[in-house]
C-alpha cells in the first residue's frame, strides 16, 4: 500500500477517534451503561449491607447515622447513596473509560466566573455546582452535550415513584444547572426508571 494512502488512512482514522462531540448512537450507549451503572450499584450495595436479597425498610432509611459539620443529621438512606454513587462512579470508569476517556468527567466543579458572569471549571467549592458526570466536547469539560445525575431512593414510596414526592427537589436539583452553557440536556439516573428528563 503506498505511504500516502496510509498517511490518510491513519489521519481518517484519528478524525474518527477525537471528533468534537458524541453522536446520538454514542450517547444511547453511554445512558445504556449509566443505567446498568446504577441498578448494579444499588444491587451491590444492598447485597452487601443487607444480605442476599433483602433491602433496607423505611425505618432503616430513616435512621439517623450522624450528623454532618453543620449538625443536620445524616440518614442512612444518604449513607448508602454515597456508597452506591462510588460503586456507580467505579462501574462508569471500568465502562466508559477505554471507550469515550476524552468525552467524559466524573464530578466537574463549575464555579461563576465575576469576568465573563458564565460558569466554567473551577477548583472554588463556594456557590459551584457539580454535576455526577457530565458528557463534553473532547476533553474540554466546559462544553457540555450532557449532564447526570444519580439517584438511589431508599423509602418504598420514593422506590416505587422516583420522582413523585421527592419530584420538585429532584426537578430543582437538575435546574440549578441550567445556567451551565450546553446543560440543555439534564437528566436524573435512577436504578428505578433509568433515565429521566
Amino acid at each position: 500500500m503506498p505511504t500516502t494512502v496510509v498517511r490518510a488512512a491513519q489521519v481518517v482514522r484519528g478524525v474518527l477517534t477525537l471528533k468534537d462531540f458524541l453522536d446520538e448512537a454514542e450517547v444511547a450507549r453511554v445512558e445504556e451503561v449509566l443505567v446498568r451503572c446504577a441498578r448494579e450499584a444499588d444491587f451491590q450495595v444492598n447485597e452487601r449491607e443487607y444480605g442476599r436479597g433483602r433491602i433496607p425498610d423505611d425505618k432503616e432509611c430513616n435512621r439517623v447515622v450522624g450528623q454532618d459539620k453543620l449538625g443536620r443529621k445524616i440518614r442512612r438512606s444518604m449513607e448508602l447513596g454515597t456508597l452506591k454513587h462510588e460503586v456507580a462512579f467505579a462501574c462508569v470508569e471500568r465502562e466508559l473509560g477505554e471507550r469515550f476517556p476524552d468525552h467524559f468527567t466524573r464530578e466537574p466543579r463549575y464555579g461563576k466566573s465575576s469576568m465573563t458572569e458564565g460558569y466554567s471549571m473551577t477548583d472554588t467549592r463556594l456557590d459551584s455546582l457539580v454535576p455526577d458526570l457530565v458528557l463534553h466536547f473532547v476533553r474540554n469539560a466546559n462544553r457540555i452535550q450532557r449532564l447526570y445525575d444519580f439517584y438511589f431512593p431508599c423509602t418504598a414510596s420514593k422506590k416505587s415513584n422516583p420522582l413523585g414526592d421527592a419530584g420538585e427537589t429532584l426537578r430543582q436539583k437538575l435546574d440549578k444547572y441550567r445556567e451551565l452553557p450546553g446543560a440543555d440536556q439534564r437528566a436524573l439516573v435512577t436504578p428505578q426508571l433509568g433515565i429521566s428528563r
